[in-house]
């Protein structure tokens, strides 16, 4: 799954157990499937919210233990049936996918979060299914790591989601701050902009850390994954940092020498 759509979840995926591969490989491309209908191409708002529709309708028919009709949902099937996944996460991700069609601001903090709960936890949720992991506990450790990666990446990604109409910036806060979309159609990085990046990159830092004891509860491979995803998510953070929050003319992007900061820094209870 280390490709450029869901790029930070999980970066580590060469870490995965063999007996994983498959159904994380299904999970994956239904999400990016998904995810391309909702942003890819020209179609209309209309095409793409039938398109979903469309999955919707494929996940119906596994609910009701029907043969989907295309091979992406009949591959999707057996891994279903096989690891027991719940169906909920996946329409989850299709309602975000579907909210990204028509919501392109975000009025304060707490939308973003729930369209976070949506668009990112589920990923985690179906991991600890197939890790056979499911506890209250790690689900809610989970959702502060997926919440904070999807964060994360908008963060990285300002500039690159201002070409397609889009501000994950919370509304009030940018008020706060003093920032106007302007900064971001421009590429404007002055103090008030920095300051209001320095507050968003401390506040994923904090929900990536309240998630971080995951990285220890889960053991063998599994649990060396998530700490190099939390690792991956805290690095973009020092990336942002060091730029000086300037994303729009670089992007931090992980490279060679990140992965050996991160694998050094991966050993249990290193945060």
């Amino acid at each position: 799954m280390s490709v450029e759509h869901y790029e930070n979840f999980p970066v580590a995926s060469i870490l995965m157990p063999r007996r994983l591969r498959k159904p994380v490989a299904a999970i994956y491309h239904f999400a990016r499937e998904a995810d391309d209908i909702a942003d890819e191409g020209d179609a209309s708002d209309e095409l793409r919210l039938k398109g979903l529709n469309d999955f919707r309708a494929e996940l119906a028919r596994i609910a009701a233990h029907q043969t989907p009709l295309t091979p992406l949902f009949q591959h999707l099937t057996t891994q279903i049936e096989q690891y027991e996944l719940p169906l909920q996460p996946f329409h989850d991700l299709l309602d975000a996918f579907s909210q990204d069609v028509v919501q392109k601001r975000y009025e304060n903090y707490e939308a973003l979060l729930d369209y976070c709960r949506r668009s990112a936890n589920p990923v985690g949720t179906l991991m600890l299914h197939l890790y056979e992991e499911v506890t209250p506990v790690n689900i809610a450790y989970s959702d502060a790591i997926c919440t904070a990666l999807q964060l994360i990446n908008f963060w990285q990604d300002v500039a690159k989601d201002n070409l397609i109409g889009r501000f994950y910036l919370p509304l009030d806060e940018m008020a706060q701050f003093g920032v106007s979309e302007a900064h971001i159609s421009e590429g404007r990085c002055d103090d008030a902009w920095r300051a209001l990046m320095k507050f968003q990159v401390d506040r994923a830092r904090a929900l990536m850390l309240q998630g971080a004891p995951l990285g220890s509860i889960l053991t063998g491979r599994i649990g060396l994954e998530m700490r190099m995803i939390i690792q991956g998510g805290l690095r973009i953070l020092k990336k942002i940092e060091a730029v000086d929050y300037d994303v729009f003319r670089k992007r931090p992007v992980l490279g060679a020498s990140d992965w050996v900061i991160m694998l050094a820094r991966s050993a249990p209870h290193t945060y």
